[in-house]
């Protein structure tokens, strides 16, 4: 058993008998489904736009080299600077060396699952930088000293009174401080950074090839600050996030707000298309954009989970995954967690480490039902699990247990062989080896299936 096996079994079974915890999510997240089964209430044909949302990704994949060559040549002719980083460290170093550049003290950031994924903080933090998250539910965590939960909610494991109690360790705000007065405080304060920070850094939600511009989606207009209140403003995405024209965004912006959140529209849908033109009063001197690859093009390079790529991060599969509501989302210890984080991250980060998340499922398919571009996660999940077999990566006593499973399983006679007392002895000690002491062990019964039909026949 790997490392990370092993910490995932140790950690789900803890968390998964946590009631505060258990009710905590189970709170938030009814509070989403309320608000998503409204959101859906508004189109009279969700399945036809979703239908088109994964016709357009599928599309895109398809042509994946071509729209990301048209978007750097229409960014690059709007005065962007575009980067390619193949890895993670690929993408720090540029980082790192426009920081050392403009001599940065400070970075604002909007949520970004990208910058996550680099650890960006600590590599910024080493050379001297602030780096402060601006999204609410980020600036959370990070004061926290933890990392984001979800990739929509980053605190959704957070109730409100655990929020003020945290402030008040932290900042001597009131215990009893309502969510409100919490947040004014954390306004009050990321305004000053908003005002004195060297850079901003943002993900996007879409990079538009046909204008060579990025999309960011956000609620709370920290996003808008970071883009525009620094000198230099450097984006981070992926490289799948793509799409060929503006004008589809027409139909992923509604359909990312009502899978995410339940809203018509997210507040703030900024589409920027380089730095400061001459003329222009507002927005940043200079502007970066870095394509990241870190194991993209290896999932890419695998026609059968290729699709995964369309994901365009709503978290809806997380809100509808029940291992994903009882396991929560450090479980995984992975950027993206939930059905599309365990069907991804063995790709980017290797089958013998992660490959175990595959598996982190019940298969019940709410996952693919609820995802907007109709990625079928219950598949990829399979795929995935049938590669750990290929690859000869699943553990020594199941490749043991499953030899002499064929071996029974072969012949009738296999199953009849035992009588019902000697298959319950045999199965009995399981309970304290894997099986775990929180769920009771079925028991064989007396007579077998064929023993039962040739009595009864």
């Amino acid at each position: 058993m790997s490392a990370n096996k092993r910490q995932f079994a140790l950690d789900t079974g803890k968390i998964a008998f946590d009631q505060r915890h258990s009710q905590t999510i189970k709170f938030n997240i009814s509070k989403y489904d309320a608000a998503v089964a409204k959101g859906f209430g508004r189109y009279p044909n969700l399945a036809l736009a979703r239908q088109q949302a994964a016709r357009i990704k599928r599309e895109t994949l398809a042509h994946l080299d071509t729209y990301l060559l048209q978007f750097e040549e229409n960014s690059v002719r709007h005065g962007t600077e575009v980067h390619w980083a193949q890895t993670a460290d690929e993408a720090l170093d540029i980082i790192k060396a426009l920081v050392t550049e403009v001599s940065a003290k400070s970075i604002v950031k909007s949520k970004s699952m990208t910058t996550e994924e680099i650890e960006l903080n600590a590599a910024v933090e080493a050379l001297g930088c602030e780096s402060v998250e601006t999204d609410l539910g980020e600036f959370i965590v990070q004061v926290a000293g933890e990392r984001p939960y979800h990739i929509v909610t980053p605190a959704m494991h957070k109730s409100k009174g655990d929020i003020a109690q945290l402030f008040n360790e932290k900042f001597g705000t009131d215990i009893n401080a309502t969510p409100e007065e919490l947040t004014a405080y954390v306004r009050g304060v990321l305004r000053q950074k908003f005002i004195s920070a060297d850079i901003g850094v943002t993900g996007a939600n879409f990079l538009v090839a046909d204008t060579g511009s990025i999309s960011v989606t956000e609620n709370e207009g920290n996003g808008l600050m970071t883009m525009s209140f620094p000198k230099l403003h450097i984006v981070i995405a992926g490289i799948e996030k793509v799409i060929p024209k503006m004008e589809q965004l027409g139909l992923f912006y509604p359909l990312l707000a009502a899978h995410g959140t339940g809203q018509q529209m997210t507040v703030y849908n900024s589409l920027v298309s380089g730095p400061r033109q001459q003329g222009e009063t507002n927005g940043p001197e200079r502007m970066v954009v870095i394509l990241l690859d870190n194991g993209r093009t290896t999932l890419y390079a695998d026609a059968e989970s290729r699709e995964s790529l369309a994901c365009i991060r709503c978290g809806a599969c997380l809100n509808a995954c029940p291992v994903y509501k009882t396991i929560g989302g450090y479980t995984y210890n992975t950027t993206y967690s939930g059905p599309i984080g365990s069907v991804i991250t063995p790709f980017y980060k290797g089958f013998k480490a992660y490959g175990h998340l595959s598996f982190a499922s019940s298969l019940c398919g709410q996952c693919a039902e609820v995802c907007p571009v109709r990625i079928p996660l219950t598949n990829l999940l399979l795929a995935n699990r049938r590669k750990m077999v290929e690859r000869g990566l699943q553990p020594t006593g199941e490749k043991t247990v499953m030899r002499g499973f064929k071996l029974l399983a072969s012949y009738r006679i296999g199953f009849d062989f035992a009588p019902a007392w000697l298959k319950n002895s045999v199965l009995y000690p399981l309970n304290f080896f894997g099986w775990g002491n929180k769920r009771a062990m079925p028991t064989f019964a007396k007579k077998s299936f064929s023993q039962t039909y040739r009595k009864q026949k």
